[in-house]
């Protein structure tokens, strides 16, 4: 029986992924700091006899390759995610992002494992001036900490396949919707809109053009492409893929669907600009041929995800009260 080992595992998409694995019988080794994890979404794994928690940080290497002894395959998802802060604390997402995931390919090595799955983002094509953007899209000026840091990883991690022989499959996410989502523009505006009703604050103009994906169908996505090898017939052994739906939304798009789910006619009030913070990409749309011919498609439109977040946001409120 294969062993994955999950970093982030108490995170939104890392314990998705483990119950899923679990769910299918396999055995789970999840690793995770709770910087920012849950442990309530481990409930369930927490009572499988195929799932063992370990606490610990990616940046001590000595316990990371301990915890990792005996696994066969990891899903990299452990990650500063705080995009909009990040030039509040620069060396967040260095640290977090960068050194941890050479720290988790150097456990891989010491341990004799050689597949890895890493959650990385479209924000690594920056201001792509080709939209949608695919898969072999020229890097342009970076213009956020996160998509840099993100960038360096992938970097590090194909230079690992090349060398060491890892197959290394990298995923450049749009954003991810659904149960057990804590940050993004869903759950601010949720929050705000308990708050005071009456009206809701928006940075930019609203005009952000932004695709979201449903994290069902993104675990559908990166379990499918892993099982059917691909990284085995890629060039250098590395498999990467933009994941995302065939649509995009404006802000003010989202705005309209949680509020009439809501049931609410909020007071616009835009902070003005076209990006709602420095790093912003205005308009992020990514081309999705490539994973689409493997034979997978998303079951949710944009809407049905952000909609099945809100409605998991309302009977969820304690998330606002445990994020740190």
């Amino acid at each position: 029986m294969q062993t994955s080992f999950i970093t982030g595992v108490a995170g939104f998409i890392g314990s998705s992924m483990a119950d899923r694995l679990l769910r299918e019988g396999k055995r789970v080794v999840g690793w995770d700091n709770f910087s920012t994890g849950q442990e309530r979404f481990l409930a369930e794994a927490l009572k499988n006899p195929n799932f063992k928690l370990v606490r610990g940080d990616n940046l001590d290497l000595p316990a990371l390759t301990q915890a990792m002894a005996g696994c066969d395959f990891v899903f990299h998802f452990a990650a500063n995610a705080d995009v909009r802060f990040g030039l509040e604390h620069p060396g967040k997402d260095l640290q977090q992002n960068t050194i941890a995931t050479f720290n988790v390919l150097e456990a891989m090595r010491a341990n004799g494992i050689k597949g890895i799955a890493f959650s990385s983002t479209g924000s690594v094509y920056g201001e792509a001036e080709l939209i949608p953007t695919p898969e072999n899209c020229p890097f342009p000026i970076q213009t956020s900490l996160y998509g840099t840091s993100k960038a360096a990883g992938e970097g590090m991690i194909a230079s690992y396949c090349e060398g060491y022989q890892f197959e290394g499959y990298i995923f450049r996410f749009v954003s991810i919707l659904g149960e057990r989502y804590t940050h993004g523009h869903v759950f601010d505006f949720y929050k705000q809109l308990v708050d005071h009703p009456e009206y809701l604050k928006v940075l930019g103009d609203g005009t952000q053009r932004k695709s979201y994906l449903y994290v069902g169908d993104c675990l559908d996505a990166v379990l499918h492409v892993i099982r059917r090898g691909e990284a085995r017939t890629a060039r250098h052994g590395v498999a990467i893929f933009n994941l995302g739906t065939d649509e995009y939304v404006q802000v003010n798009d989202s705005i309209r669907y949680i509020c009439r789910e809501l049931k609410l006619t909020p007071r616009l009030e835009y902070s003005g600009g076209n990006r709602g913070w420095v790093g912003d990409n205005p308009f992020i749309f990514l081309d999705t041929q490539k994973v689409r011919a493997t034979g997978w498609k998303p079951a949710l439109t944009i809407e049905q995800g952000i909609v099945s977040t809100l409605q998991w946001l309302r009977q969820n409120t304690w998330v606002y009260e445990q994020r740190h």
